[in-house]
């Protein structure tokens, strides 16, 4: 059966709940507000795709392929992008809601999350070598077993992250942020 090929389209404010996005291979097109929330986008190719203002809480990804994709004031609530097929992955976020998303095992090396909510999402085992997190909320995200190394975490709020079962070596922190990797030992800091 061929496979649809679809390029320079745009797609806007349409509802996939009620119409089925066409199954196929998607390359530089734009998703603007569009509702895909609990969508089955298993399988589906998007190269230098732009989604804009869209709700893709809770979609599937099954195999999709990802490709210099870039997602801007999305929610994206509850996604398991670890999911998604790792070859040629490459992503941006700017200003997206990502709460619950989980990138268990993620190959995430130099990406760049801006102005994005990541509360409760899973880092386990992910590699986030030269991550930028600007001016991110990672209110109880997980981080376990995580390589961190020249991570930048200047900017960011609310993170927990223990030293001892995640690898931080020339990880960037300020204050008074960089107390969430004291959180584990449950120790009071005070100013005097």
């Amino acid at each position: 059966m061929p496979r649809n090929y679809i390029e320079d389209q745009t797609f806007e404010q349409i509802n996939f709940q009620e119409q089925t996005l066409v199954k196929g291979e998607y390359e530089n097109c734009e998703f603007k507000q569009c509702d895909f929330a609990n969508a089955d986008l298993s399988g589906f190719k998007f190269s230098e795709c732009r989604f804009l203002d869209c709700n893709l809480s809770m979609i599937r990804l099954d195999g999709t392929a990802l490709r210099e994709v870039q997602f801007r004031d999305c929610k994206m609530l509850g996604l398991h992008l670890d999911a998604c097929d790792p070859f040629g992955l490459s992503l941006a976020f700017e200003r997206c809601q990502l709460n619950h998303t989980s990138f268990f095992q993620m190959n995430l090396k130099k990406m760049v999350f801006q102005h994005c909510k990541l509360e409760e999402a899973d880092f386990t085992e992910a590699d986030l070598s030269g991550a930028i997190f600007e001016h991110c909320d990672l209110k109880r995200a997980v981080f376990d077993h995580t390589r961190l190394e020249k991570a930048d975490f200047r900017t960011a709020i609310n993170y927990t992250i223990h030293p001892e079962t995640n690898q931080i070596k020339h990880a960037r922190f300020s204050l008074p942020e960089v107390v969430g990797l004291l959180e584990k030992y449950e120790i009071r800091i005070e100013r005097v």
